[in-house]
Protein backbone atom coordinates (compact mmCIF):
# COMPACT_ATOMS: atom_id res chain seq x y z
CA UNK A 1 0.00 0.00 0.00
CA UNK A 2 1.45 2.97 -0.96
CA UNK A 3 1.63 6.21 1.48
CA UNK A 4 -1.17 7.91 -0.04
CA UNK A 5 -3.49 4.78 0.01
CA UNK A 6 -2.69 4.24 3.25
CA UNK A 7 -3.16 7.65 4.76
CA UNK A 8 -7.29 7.87 3.16
CA UNK A 9 -7.47 4.24 4.94
CA UNK A 10 -6.30 5.70 8.25
CA UNK A 11 -8.60 8.60 7.75
CA UNK A 12 -11.44 6.06 7.67
CA UNK A 13 -10.66 4.73 11.07
CA UNK A 14 -12.66 7.16 13.17
CA UNK A 15 -15.62 5.61 11.36
CA UNK A 16 -15.25 2.67 13.50
CA UNK A 17 -17.44 1.50 15.99
CA UNK A 18 -16.21 0.15 19.12
CA UNK A 19 -16.78 -3.61 17.49
CA UNK A 20 -15.38 -2.97 14.14
CA UNK A 21 -12.14 -1.58 15.75
CA UNK A 22 -11.90 -4.72 17.98
CA UNK A 23 -12.13 -6.96 14.93
CA UNK A 24 -9.23 -4.68 12.69
CA UNK A 25 -6.92 -4.62 16.17
CA UNK A 26 -7.08 -8.29 16.19
CA UNK A 27 -6.80 -8.48 12.53
CA UNK A 28 -3.28 -6.52 12.78
CA UNK A 29 -2.49 -8.66 15.68
CA UNK A 30 -2.76 -11.96 13.98
CA UNK A 31 -0.81 -10.45 10.78
CA UNK A 32 2.03 -9.50 13.29
CA UNK A 33 2.11 -13.00 14.85
CA UNK A 34 2.09 -14.27 10.73
CA UNK A 35 5.29 -12.41 9.85
CA UNK A 36 7.91 -14.45 9.77
CA UNK A 37 10.90 -15.79 11.76
CA UNK A 38 13.55 -13.20 12.27
CA UNK A 39 10.84 -9.95 11.67
CA UNK A 40 12.47 -7.56 14.12
CA UNK A 41 9.37 -6.30 16.49
CA UNK A 42 12.35 -4.06 17.86
CA UNK A 43 10.12 -1.33 15.66
CA UNK A 44 7.31 -2.06 17.78
CA UNK A 45 7.66 -2.52 21.42
CA UNK A 46 12.09 -1.69 22.01
CA UNK A 47 14.13 1.35 22.95
CA UNK A 48 12.34 3.70 25.68
CA UNK A 49 9.82 2.29 27.92
CA UNK A 50 7.52 5.01 27.81
CA UNK A 51 7.63 5.14 23.80
CA UNK A 52 6.59 1.17 23.66
CA UNK A 53 4.07 1.60 26.11
CA UNK A 54 2.38 4.34 23.57
CA UNK A 55 1.83 2.09 20.99
CA UNK A 56 0.29 -0.68 23.78
CA UNK A 57 -1.83 0.96 23.82
CA UNK A 58 -3.43 0.32 20.49
CA UNK A 59 -3.12 -3.23 21.43
CA UNK A 60 -4.48 -3.57 24.85
CA UNK A 61 -6.16 -0.17 25.78
CA UNK A 62 -8.97 -1.02 23.12
CA UNK A 63 -9.13 -4.24 22.27
CA UNK A 64 -12.35 -6.02 24.02
CA UNK A 65 -13.08 -8.35 21.17
CA UNK A 66 -13.43 -12.45 21.79
CA UNK A 67 -10.28 -14.16 22.60
CA UNK A 68 -8.97 -15.38 19.57
CA UNK A 69 -5.32 -17.59 20.03
CA UNK A 70 -2.53 -16.07 18.40
CA UNK A 71 -4.21 -12.70 17.94
CA UNK A 72 -4.66 -12.20 21.70
CA UNK A 73 -1.42 -14.08 22.62
CA UNK A 74 0.23 -11.13 20.32
CA UNK A 75 -1.29 -8.23 22.11
CA UNK A 76 -0.47 -9.19 25.00
CA UNK A 77 3.08 -10.34 24.39
CA UNK A 78 3.34 -6.46 22.89
CA UNK A 79 2.14 -5.07 26.12
CA UNK A 80 4.00 -7.04 28.61
CA UNK A 81 6.87 -6.20 26.60
CA UNK A 82 6.35 -2.63 26.42
CA UNK A 83 5.61 -2.76 30.47
CA UNK A 84 8.18 -5.26 31.57
CA UNK A 85 10.80 -5.86 29.23
CA UNK A 86 12.19 -9.36 28.82
CA UNK A 87 10.98 -11.50 31.73
CA UNK A 88 14.11 -12.72 32.40
CA UNK A 89 16.53 -9.57 32.70
CA UNK A 90 14.14 -6.43 32.06
CA UNK A 91 15.98 -5.34 28.51
CA UNK A 92 14.07 -3.81 25.83
CA UNK A 93 15.81 -4.83 22.87
CA UNK A 94 13.73 -7.65 22.24
CA UNK A 95 12.63 -8.98 18.34
CA UNK A 96 10.56 -12.18 17.13
CA UNK A 97 11.54 -15.55 17.03
CA UNK A 98 8.61 -17.06 15.44
CA UNK A 99 5.81 -19.16 16.82
CA UNK A 100 5.46 -21.96 19.03
CA UNK A 101 2.31 -24.02 20.90
CA UNK A 102 0.35 -21.42 19.15
CA UNK A 103 1.91 -18.44 20.66
CA UNK A 104 4.74 -15.79 19.26
CA UNK A 105 8.06 -16.10 20.48
CA UNK A 106 10.71 -13.69 21.17
CA UNK A 107 14.43 -12.94 21.46
CA UNK A 108 15.97 -11.13 23.77
CA UNK A 109 18.90 -9.42 22.81
CA UNK A 110 20.44 -8.31 26.11
CA UNK A 111 20.49 -11.82 27.53
CA UNK A 112 20.21 -14.21 24.52
CA UNK A 113 16.75 -15.73 26.04
CA UNK A 114 13.39 -16.48 24.33
CA UNK A 115 10.16 -16.29 26.08
CA UNK A 116 6.14 -16.03 24.93
CA UNK A 117 3.83 -13.66 26.01
CA UNK A 118 2.88 -15.95 28.92
CA UNK A 119 6.50 -16.34 30.14
CA UNK A 120 6.56 -15.33 33.80
CA UNK A 121 2.81 -14.86 34.16
CA UNK A 122 0.18 -17.44 36.43
CA UNK A 123 -0.82 -18.61 32.52
CA UNK A 124 2.53 -19.94 32.00
CA UNK A 125 2.50 -23.95 31.43
CA UNK A 126 -0.79 -23.71 31.56
CA UNK A 127 -2.40 -26.29 29.32
CA UNK A 128 -5.68 -26.57 26.49
CA UNK A 129 -5.48 -22.78 25.58
CA UNK A 130 -8.42 -23.37 23.48
CA UNK A 131 -10.71 -23.64 26.62
CA UNK A 132 -9.26 -20.47 28.19
CA UNK A 133 -11.86 -18.37 27.26
CA UNK A 134 -14.67 -21.11 28.81
CA UNK A 135 -12.71 -20.74 31.62
CA UNK A 136 -12.87 -16.83 31.78
CA UNK A 137 -16.63 -16.80 30.69
CA UNK A 138 -17.33 -19.22 34.26
CA UNK A 139 -15.18 -16.39 35.36
CA UNK A 140 -17.47 -13.65 34.68
CA UNK A 141 -20.19 -15.82 35.76
CA UNK A 142 -18.95 -16.34 38.88
CA UNK A 143 -19.59 -20.41 38.90
CA UNK A 144 -18.88 -22.68 41.49
CA UNK A 145 -15.71 -24.54 40.71
CA UNK A 146 -18.20 -27.79 40.02
CA UNK A 147 -19.69 -25.81 37.31
CA UNK A 148 -16.94 -24.15 36.24
CA UNK A 149 -15.38 -27.87 35.63
CA UNK A 150 -18.37 -29.04 33.81
CA UNK A 151 -18.43 -25.63 31.58
CA UNK A 152 -14.65 -26.30 30.99
CA UNK A 153 -15.11 -30.34 29.99
CA UNK A 154 -11.99 -30.69 33.03
CA UNK A 155 -11.83 -32.14 36.70
CA UNK A 156 -12.84 -30.69 39.29
CA UNK A 157 -9.42 -30.24 40.67
CA UNK A 158 -8.17 -28.49 37.32
CA UNK A 159 -10.54 -26.26 37.63
CA UNK A 160 -9.81 -25.15 41.10
CA UNK A 161 -6.41 -24.82 40.06
CA UNK A 162 -7.27 -23.23 36.66
CA UNK A 163 -9.62 -20.66 38.96
CA UNK A 164 -6.91 -19.59 40.87
CA UNK A 165 -4.37 -19.32 38.31
CA UNK A 166 -6.42 -16.63 36.64
CA UNK A 167 -6.91 -14.91 39.61
CA UNK A 168 -3.44 -14.87 40.93
CA UNK A 169 -1.87 -11.80 38.74
CA UNK A 170 -5.62 -9.93 39.53
CA UNK A 171 -3.95 -9.44 43.05
CA UNK A 172 -1.52 -6.79 42.05
CA UNK A 173 -4.02 -5.30 39.64
CA UNK A 174 -5.34 -2.21 41.83
CA UNK A 175 -5.30 1.24 41.65
CA UNK A 176 -2.23 3.32 42.06
CA UNK A 177 -4.27 6.39 43.65
CA UNK A 178 -7.71 7.07 45.01
CA UNK A 179 -9.00 10.80 44.45
CA UNK A 180 -11.75 13.33 45.29
CA UNK A 181 -13.97 11.89 48.32
CA UNK A 182 -12.72 8.29 49.45
CA UNK A 183 -14.48 6.09 51.29
CA UNK A 184 -12.78 3.56 53.68
CA UNK A 185 -14.69 0.46 55.92
CA UNK A 186 -13.45 -2.43 57.17
CA UNK A 187 -15.82 -5.11 57.45
CA UNK A 188 -15.35 -8.99 58.66
CA UNK A 189 -15.31 -12.44 56.45
CA UNK A 190 -15.88 -16.13 58.99
CA UNK A 191 -12.29 -17.31 58.97
CA UNK A 192 -11.99 -20.82 56.94
CA UNK A 193 -9.82 -23.42 56.70
CA UNK A 194 -11.98 -24.69 53.40
CA UNK A 195 -9.93 -27.50 52.17
CA UNK A 196 -7.57 -28.38 54.85
CA UNK A 197 -8.81 -32.16 56.15
CA UNK A 198 -6.33 -32.61 59.30
CA UNK A 199 -5.01 -30.54 61.72
CA UNK A 200 -7.76 -27.89 62.38
CA UNK A 201 -7.72 -25.66 65.15
CA UNK A 202 -11.13 -26.17 66.07
CA UNK A 203 -14.64 -28.31 64.77
CA UNK A 204 -14.80 -28.68 60.94
CA UNK A 205 -17.94 -26.66 59.75
CA UNK A 206 -20.32 -27.65 56.60
CA UNK A 207 -20.94 -25.46 54.16
CA UNK A 208 -19.24 -22.07 55.63
CA UNK A 209 -21.19 -22.57 58.72
CA UNK A 210 -21.18 -19.67 61.54
CA UNK A 211 -19.13 -18.67 64.18
CA UNK A 212 -19.08 -19.59 67.91
CA UNK A 213 -19.48 -16.57 69.23
CA UNK A 214 -21.63 -13.75 68.57
CA UNK A 215 -20.05 -10.36 66.92
CA UNK A 216 -16.68 -9.82 66.98
CA UNK A 217 -13.72 -12.27 67.78
CA UNK A 218 -10.84 -14.09 65.99
CA UNK A 219 -13.10 -15.43 64.51
CA UNK A 220 -13.72 -12.79 62.17
CA UNK A 221 -11.13 -11.74 59.19
CA UNK A 222 -11.47 -8.18 58.57
CA UNK A 223 -11.06 -6.75 55.21
CA UNK A 224 -10.11 -2.86 54.40
CA UNK A 225 -12.35 -1.80 51.46
CA UNK A 226 -11.41 1.59 50.12
CA UNK A 227 -13.46 3.21 47.13
CA UNK A 228 -13.58 6.51 45.49
CA UNK A 229 -16.45 8.32 43.66
CA UNK A 230 -15.15 7.13 39.96
CA UNK A 231 -15.60 3.68 41.35
CA UNK A 232 -11.67 3.15 41.81
CA UNK A 233 -11.64 0.27 44.37
CA UNK A 234 -8.74 -1.24 46.98
CA UNK A 235 -9.00 -3.91 49.01
CA UNK A 236 -6.89 -6.06 51.52
CA UNK A 237 -6.84 -8.67 53.83
CA UNK A 238 -5.71 -7.05 57.43
CA UNK A 239 -3.60 -8.95 60.01
CA UNK A 240 -5.19 -6.94 62.37
CA UNK A 241 -7.35 -4.29 62.23
CA UNK A 242 -4.75 -1.63 63.79
CA UNK A 243 -3.27 1.86 62.35
CA UNK A 244 -0.04 0.09 60.92
CA UNK A 245 -2.01 -2.78 59.38
CA UNK A 246 -4.23 0.20 57.49
CA UNK A 247 -1.28 2.34 56.59
CA UNK A 248 0.37 -0.76 54.54
CA UNK A 249 -2.69 -1.15 52.36
CA UNK A 250 -4.26 2.53 51.95
CA UNK A 251 -0.32 4.52 52.59
CA UNK A 252 0.63 6.08 49.24
CA UNK A 253 -2.81 5.27 47.55
CA UNK A 254 -4.63 8.02 49.39
CA UNK A 255 -2.84 11.14 49.80
CA UNK A 256 -3.88 14.94 49.72
CA UNK A 257 -5.95 16.00 48.41
CA UNK A 258 -7.82 13.43 48.40
CA UNK A 259 -10.75 13.80 51.55
CA UNK A 260 -11.36 10.78 53.64
CA UNK A 261 -14.97 9.42 54.39
CA UNK A 262 -14.89 6.96 57.41
CA UNK A 263 -17.10 5.28 60.55
CA UNK A 264 -14.81 6.77 63.23
CA UNK A 265 -12.79 3.73 64.07
CA UNK A 266 -9.68 4.39 66.25
CA UNK A 267 -7.49 2.23 63.69
CA UNK A 268 -8.58 4.62 60.77
CA UNK A 269 -8.63 7.61 61.92
CA UNK A 270 -5.07 7.06 63.41
CA UNK A 271 -4.45 6.49 60.17
CA UNK A 272 -5.89 9.41 58.18
CA UNK A 273 -3.94 11.73 61.40
CA UNK A 274 -0.76 10.19 60.42
CA UNK A 275 -1.04 10.63 56.79
CA UNK A 276 -2.22 14.13 57.25
CA UNK A 277 -5.42 13.51 55.13
CA UNK A 278 -8.92 15.74 55.54
CA UNK A 279 -11.07 13.75 57.17
CA UNK A 280 -15.05 13.58 57.78
CA UNK A 281 -16.24 11.00 60.70
CA UNK A 282 -19.71 9.25 59.66
CA UNK A 283 -20.71 7.29 62.79
CA UNK A 284 -24.34 6.69 60.94
CA UNK A 285 -23.60 5.03 57.64
CA UNK A 286 -26.73 5.74 55.04
CA UNK A 287 -27.51 9.00 56.61
CA UNK A 288 -25.25 11.96 55.09
CA UNK A 289 -24.50 15.09 57.54
CA UNK A 290 -27.35 17.60 56.75
CA UNK A 291 -24.73 20.37 55.37
CA UNK A 292 -22.78 18.44 53.47
CA UNK A 293 -25.20 15.38 51.61
CA UNK A 294 -21.99 14.16 49.20
CA UNK A 295 -19.89 12.87 52.50
CA UNK A 296 -20.57 10.02 53.48
CA UNK A 297 -19.74 6.11 53.17
CA UNK A 298 -22.53 4.39 51.10
CA UNK A 299 -20.83 3.16 48.60
CA UNK A 300 -18.05 1.43 50.33
CA UNK A 301 -20.88 -0.01 52.52
CA UNK A 302 -22.86 -1.29 49.17
CA UNK A 303 -20.23 -3.09 47.87
CA UNK A 304 -19.63 -4.62 51.12
CA UNK A 305 -22.66 -6.03 50.85
CA UNK A 306 -22.49 -6.92 46.98
CA UNK A 307 -19.48 -8.70 47.73
CA UNK A 308 -20.99 -10.86 50.61
CA UNK A 309 -23.55 -11.70 48.18
CA UNK A 310 -21.67 -12.71 45.39
CA UNK A 311 -19.54 -14.51 48.00
CA UNK A 312 -22.27 -16.34 49.43
CA UNK A 313 -22.73 -19.08 46.51
CA UNK A 314 -19.39 -20.49 47.20
CA UNK A 315 -20.17 -21.71 50.90
CA UNK A 316 -17.28 -20.38 52.91
CA UNK A 317 -14.30 -19.28 51.23
CA UNK A 318 -10.51 -20.45 52.46
CA UNK A 319 -8.81 -17.48 54.38
CA UNK A 320 -5.88 -18.52 52.33
CA UNK A 321 -7.45 -18.09 49.13
CA UNK A 322 -9.61 -14.59 50.58
CA UNK A 323 -7.16 -12.22 48.81
CA UNK A 324 -7.56 -13.91 45.17
CA UNK A 325 -11.65 -13.70 45.60
CA UNK A 326 -11.53 -10.10 47.05
CA UNK A 327 -9.63 -9.25 43.26
CA UNK A 328 -12.24 -11.55 41.55
CA UNK A 329 -15.06 -9.21 42.58
CA UNK A 330 -12.61 -6.10 42.02
CA UNK A 331 -12.12 -6.93 38.74
CA UNK A 332 -16.02 -7.95 38.26
CA UNK A 333 -16.55 -4.00 39.25
CA UNK A 334 -13.96 -2.53 37.24
CA UNK A 335 -14.89 -4.09 34.31
CA UNK A 336 -18.26 -3.52 34.42
CA UNK A 337 -21.01 -4.79 32.58
CA UNK A 338 -19.67 -6.31 29.31
CA UNK A 339 -16.86 -7.81 30.15
CA UNK A 340 -15.21 -10.34 26.87
CA UNK A 341 -13.09 -13.56 27.89
CA UNK A 342 -10.05 -11.33 26.53
CA UNK A 343 -10.50 -8.86 29.06
CA UNK A 344 -9.90 -11.64 31.45
CA UNK A 345 -7.13 -13.44 30.11
CA UNK A 346 -4.87 -9.98 29.59
CA UNK A 347 -5.80 -9.85 33.53
CA UNK A 348 -4.60 -13.59 34.04
CA UNK A 349 -1.72 -12.04 31.81
CA UNK A 350 -1.13 -9.57 34.55
CA UNK A 351 -2.94 -6.86 32.06
CA UNK A 352 -5.94 -6.13 34.22
CA UNK A 353 -8.43 -3.35 34.04
CA UNK A 354 -6.57 -1.02 36.30
CA UNK A 355 -3.66 -1.47 34.60
CA UNK A 356 -5.31 -0.50 31.01
CA UNK A 357 -6.31 2.24 32.69
CA UNK A 358 -3.14 3.80 33.40
CA UNK A 359 -2.46 3.59 29.92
Amino acid sequence: MDAAAFAAWRAGVGLLDRTQRSLLLDDLASAEAADPIGHPVAEIVTGPMEAAATVAVAAVGEAAGPASGQGLMAQIGQARIARFGCPHCGGDDIRRRGNASGKPRYRCTNCGKSFNPLTGTPLAGLRHMDRWSVQAQALISGETVAKAANRCKVAYTTAFRWRHRFLAALNSDKPRHLSGIVEADETFILESFKGKRSELPRPARKRGGKAAKRGLSVEQIPVMVARDRDGATIDAVLPRLDAASITTVLGGVITRPAELCCDGGSAITAFARRAGLTFHVLPAPGIPQPGAPALHINNVNAYHGRLKEWMRRFHGVATKNLPNYLSWRRTIEALGPAPTSADWIKGAAGLGPYYQSTL
